[in-house]
């Protein structure tokens, strides 16, 4: 009787023990497999979804390029530190200009101006007329060289000057080295002449000294013929 139960507990033991290993086998092919499947896959899904974003930051820095970046007129040699300074006044200077045209007429009714005599009359209209138009005029023609951007082509050996125009737009002037011409006399809003037209620079502001050189044509020889000096002398 006792060898019959122990028979007993080994079949159910084994029965059991075959039960055990086959349901793994079995459940691989219902529920929790394909779960673990899922899961196993959400860390490729993010980490497709990552390199996508790395690659589309690439795309968007590679993309990016700084406003003055103009490949059409050479590489940037010289950036005025005051072009923001001379828009801002030319700017003022106009705006206060047009407010003076449009009061004008409420000031000559108000204050009762256009009866009094023509003295009084030359006298306000030339008051109105300076800050109305002499100043804005003066300040153009002062600033108008003003140089605020400078780009050189290294195959052509030419620049290209960009300032402001009257209507405050940037105006482009391309020039050859050897059109720069150094003005004898040293002048407050004049570094040198691009052909015949003035421009200002600030030599300190270049990114590298030499093409301020190259510029003004410091880095060439200088030739001195005695001779011709002399013959130059004698015709005097």
């Amino acid at each position: 009787m006792l060898l019959l139960r122990a028979a007993g507990c080994r079949r159910a033991a084994a029965q059991a023990s075959v039960a055990a290993a086959a349901w793994p086998r079995g459940t691989a092919h219902h529920g929790l497999p394909a779960a673990l499947r899922r899961r196993a896959a959400l860390p490729t899904a993010a980490g497709t979804q990552q390199v996508t974003s790395f690659q589309g930051l690439g795309v968007r820095s590679l993309s990016t390029s700084t406003p003055h970046d103009h490949p059409e007129h050479g590489r940037l040699v010289y950036k005025g530190n005051l072009a923001k300074a001379v828009l801002g006044v030319k700017f003022f200077s106009y705006s206060t200009s047009i407010f003076n045209l449009f009061m004008m007429p409420y000031l000559m009714f108000k204050t009762g101006i256009g009866f009094e005599s023509l003295f009084i009359q030359a006298a306000f209209y030339g008051v109105i007329g300076f800050f109305t138009f002499v100043t804005p005029v003066t300040l153009h023609v002062l600033t108008k060289g003003y140089v605020i951007r400078l780009y050189y082509k290294d195959e052509m050996d030419t620049y290209t000057a960009i300032t402001y125009n009257a209507i405050l737009a940037e105006k482009a002037t391309v020039f050859h080295q050897k059109d720069v011409k150094i003005p004898d006399i040293t002048k407050m809003f004049t570094t040198f002449y691009a052909k015949t037209k003035s421009m200002l620079v600030n030599p300190t502001l270049f990114s590298d000294p030499q093409d301020f050189n190259h510029l003004m044509g410091y880095d060439k020889s200088f030739y001195f013929n005695l001779e011709k000096e002399n013959e130059v002398s004698e015709k005097k």
